[in-house]
């Protein structure tokens, strides 16, 4: 994730530095499961370091109204291994493994993300790629996350020995964990949709991955923000922060397209249920991409039910979108939660399947 901005949003309806740990097997408190996901979700990124919003702060303070806590990000070991050095703003290993166990027996899911916008995961071969399984199981384990998101912003072009390894080690972490094994994605959209209008490199490097995975994914959330925009599958350019490239975005992933204008990779879309928006959480937290409350509920609504739509429309309605994402929790907290009010707010109405037509006042949600 990048430093972005964006306030967010509303109601609708609808330096890292990478630092190092020893693997360790140790703290036997595998995953149990994943908590039950709402129909429709607020997920948000927890700094495990510190930046311009301050400090970071213990897992037990993060406001209740987030269903997903990503905690950003794991450290490259090198050679595949991953690892993970709580920052001492968030109080004591003991205390973060406690503070996980009571966010998921309150009901959140608590997943340990990869990558960012600084940090590296290299799987080039066979022994990377078990030393990739391997650690990140233990750090599972070690834990009690719910699975990994994956928001690799470095490393990852068309034909890179990482894909099909990070594909196929990803099938075995599930493996080891079972079945509530948690999978989200994170990418900037030039790595999908972005590979309408261009293909190499970067570009729609993560729709094999997305393809490979889709049996597995929880949701994805893509990053619409700090990239300006992207083409449409009919020609349009649709630009980050508008109802149109949130919509189009979205319909870019449930719909499917065929890459390289429409001659190359044949994307399928996946289900409503696993398809998530990612915006920044103020003008803050992001270069790019800011979203007013009506955008979001516009956005939202009109995937759901057809209202607020600008000029891209759905086929059809979508009541099951998954929701929001935002980067960051942190950025939030220290904007005085300009974001999660709204979105919380937003959600909720969506949940109990109710239109408004504007935002109603927002009130702060203390951490449980």
């Amino acid at each position: 994730m990048k430093a972005t901005s964006c306030i967010l949003l509303a109601c609708v309806a609808s330096a890292r530095e990478i630092r190092h740990e020893e693997f360790a097997m140790a703290y036997p408190t595998a995953a149990q499961g994943t908590a039950r996901l709402p129909t429709h979700n607020l997920v948000g990124y927890w700094h495990n370091f510190e930046n311009p919003s301050g400090k970071t702060f213990p897992l037990s303070q993060i406001s209740k109204d987030w269903d997903v806590i990503n905690v950003a990000f794991a450290d490259s070991l090198g050679s595949g291994a991953l690892g993970l050095n709580i920052d001492p703003s968030a109080g004591s290993e003991a205390q973060f493994i406690a503070d996980i166990a009571a966010l998921k027996a309150s009901g959140k899911i608590v997943a340990l993300s990869l990558g960012g916008e600084k940090g590296s995961v290299t799987i080039k071969d066979a022994t990377e790629k078990a030393n990739f399984v391997n650690s990140l199981y233990g750090l599972i384990t070690k834990y009690g996350f719910d699975g990994i998101d994956v928001d690799l912003e470095n490393g990852v072009s068309i034909g890179a020995p990482i894909v099909q390894n990070l594909i196929d080690g990803i099938k075995q972490l599930k493996q080891r964990v079972g079945p509530t094994f948690y999978l989200s994605m994170a990418p900037e959209h030039p790595y999908v949709q972005g590979g309408y209008g261009q293909w190499g490199g970067l570009w729609g490097s993560y729709l094999a991955i997305i393809d490979a995975l889709r049996d597995d994914l929880t949701q994805i959330h893509v990053q619409f923000y700090n990239n300006n925009g992207f083409t449409y599958p009919d020609g349009r350019y649709l630009r980050e922060g508008t109802v149109d490239g949130l919509v189009g975005g979205s319909l870019m992933l449930l719909e499917g397209f065929t890459a390289q204008w429409g001659q190359g990779f044949k994307f399928n879309g996946l289900r409503a249920d696993q398809v998530s928006i990612g915006v920044p959480s103020g003008k803050s937290s992001a270069g790019q991409g800011f979203v007013t409350e009506d955008v979001i509920l516009r956005t939202l609504t009109c995937l759901t039910k057809g209202v607020g739509c600008d000029t891209v429309k759905p086929k059809k309605l979508y009541p099951d979108f998954r929701g929001l994402m935002s980067w960051s929790i942190n950025w939030d907290r220290f904007d005085n939660f300009p974001f999660s009010k709204y979105a919380r707010r937003a959600l909720d109405l969506l949940n109990d399947n109710v239109t408004p037509t504007s935002a109603p006042p927002a009130t702060s949600t203390p951490a449980p």
